[in-house]
């Protein structure tokens, strides 16, 4: 989570061990199987909007060189606590360049309006290394909204995302569909998407 918006961040602050105690889906186990494959082994890995720092944990234990980033100070101790490296930052702090092979956004860049996503997609282009991977989660639907806790959201179709990737200059390899309970406790459908630059 790198959303800036003071509802949301509030709203993870409040609920942050709560949170770090959900399991993730089925399907999100085998998308972070499936991302790590595609890598060099020991590559570098920023996952942005680390959380807590479960999935970052996991990468660093598979032999990856992990970076977390995340504007919550109490997501980036958690982070911290596991043995990751972790700074505080949002989506506009990405300012690195061919940095990394690989990119993590898991349930991250919906917190950002989708005027911005091409901004930060570009970022990410920039930061990544030629033929570095991305892997994005994102809650499937039309429109922006705030939830019942008040974390806003912005929701994607499958073709928006194409698009949105194909004009940042990403090549899509996979696209995946899910559907969990969350925080707020609704069973919403997402969706899982391979690209690289």
């Amino acid at each position: 989570m790198v959303s800036a918006d003071p509802q949301t961040l509030d709203a993870y602050r409040a609920r942050a061990e709560a949170y770090a105690a959900i399991p993730p889906a089925p399907e999100q186990d085998a998308a972070l199987a499936r991302f790590l494959a595609d890598l060099p082994e020991g590559g570098r890995i920023l996952d942005l909007g680390c959380g807590p720092g479960l999935q970052a944990a996991a990468m660093q234990a598979a032999g990856f060189d992990v970076t977390g980033l995340d504007p919550l100070p109490e997501f980036v101790a958690a982070t911290r606590s596991r043995g990751v490296r972790a700074r505080l930052g949002t989506f506009t702090d990405l300012t690195e360049v061919a940095a990394y092979d690989g990119i993590h956004a898991s349930f991250s860049l919906l917190h950002a309006p989708r005027a911005d996503m091409p901004g930060h997609l570009a970022r990410i282009r920039t930061a990544l290394t030629p033929g570095g991977r991305v892997f994005l989660g994102l809650k499937l639907g039309t429109g922006e909204g705030r939830d019942t806790l008040g974390r806003f959201y912005t929701y994607y179709s499958e073709p928006e995302l194409r698009r949105l990737l194909t004009d940042a200059g990403f090549t899509v390899t996979g696209v995946e569909l899910g559907h969990g309970a969350g925080l707020a406790g609704t069973d919403d459908p997402f969706i899982l998407v391979f690209a690289h630059a």
